[in-house]
């Protein structure tokens, strides 16, 4: 039996200070790590026959179907969850819960990573319109928020369910007052407080988060920005990406290119072949490591199509239509 010689105390420091010269290193001991403490991925490593002291690169490492998150409770270790997040899901759907052993990790690595991009939470007022989330108690996304709105400070930082009017008034005054803004909010309530109120918010961060969550017609983020530039009057439209089974987040200023955090890595598998990786600018599916998940499972295959580039930025192009998919997805039903 593979014997572990770190302690989680030890990853945390190393997935707090983490820097990208490190990363595969970093990654490769939370891999043995959560190999030998967590019985789902354990499972799952062995019943794909991989040899644990054979795992010697990041492209070496197995990746949970996310699908998992949605049958099991994955943990890595023995302990009660401080939080359960839970997706959104639709109508009849089965959603997916992720257990949190440490939210105030969680946070810590979701500002450090924001603030890395964007700069200090202290310098913006953060209005959310997030309804479809507002709506559920157990949404990462507005735990997240809600946080950085606490480390804001500003007093016209909050949150927006149906108050259209509200916002808008809210915006003219801090345009007026030359306030640094983040305006971020859920596509399909985004669109509708555009089509209700354009207006100029050239000097205001307006960032989607995706997804129509089945109130609206899906479009393509392409279109949907298209939409935001003219009626907003914004040169770019920002998006976050980030997932109920994910901990880290993906932030992109324009075109649909994102940046990961800095405890996050992307990488490109071939559809029909999960073991097989793309090169760099080539499509297919999305394999992410997110070092945040320490206490869950860090290494996620993911539903979404997408491409990655020389610099660590990516796209993200779409789901899988799992009819036309062999191999790893389809070994799930076994488990």
């Amino acid at each position: 039996m593979f014997k572990d010689t770190i302690s989680r105390e030890q990853l945390i420091q190393y997935v707090q200070h983490i820097e990208q010269t490190d990363f595969e290193k970093v990654a490769l001991q939370v891999f043995q790590y959560q190999a030998i403490h967590n019985p789902i991925y354990q499972s799952y490593i062995q019943y794909l026959n991989v040899d644990i002291p054979t795992v010697q690169s990041i492209k070496d490492i197995p990746f949970l179907p996310i699908d998992l998150f949605k049958r099991f409770e994955i943990k890595t270790g023995e302990w009660s969850a401080e939080a359960i997040f839970g997706s959104s899901g639709t109508t009849g759907s089965v959603r997916s819960n992720h257990h949190i052993r440490s939210t105030d990790l969680y946070l810590k690595i979701a500002q450090k990573g924001f603030e890395q991009q964007y700069g200090a939470l202290e310098n913006f007022c953060i209005l959310a319109l997030l309804p479809s989330y507002l709506e559920r108690q157990d949404s990462s996304l507005v735990a997240m928020v809600n946080h950085f709105i606490q480390e804001s400070g500003h007093p016209h930082n909050g949150f927006y369910l149906d108050n259209l009017d509200a916002l808008k008034n809210k915006l003219v005054q801090l345009k007026q007052q030359n306030q640094p803004c983040l305006l971020i909010g859920v596509s399909f309530a985004l669109l509708d407080f555009a089509e209700q109120f354009p207006m100029d918010l050239s000097n205001i961060i307006v960032m989607e988060t995706g997804g129509m969550k089945g109130r609206r017609k899906e479009m393509t983020r392409a279109t949907l920005h298209a939409v935001f530039k003219k009626c907003f009057q914004v040169n770019n439209v920002h998006s976050e990406y980030g997932m109920t089974e994910l901990l880290s987040q993906g932030y992109s200023k324009g075109n649909g290119i994102f940046k990961p955090i800095q405890t996050m890595k992307i990488l490109i598998r071939e559809l029909n072949d999960p073991f097989s990786y793309q090169k760099n600018g080539k499509k297919g599916g999305v394999n992410i490591i997110d070092l945040a998940n320490l206490d869950s499972c860090a290494f996620i295959e993911t539903e979404d199509i997408g491409k990655v580039y020389d610099d660590e930025s990516f796209e993200i192009l779409g789901r899988i239509d799992h009819s036309a998919i062999r191999g790893c997805n389809l070994m799930v039903s076994d488990l």
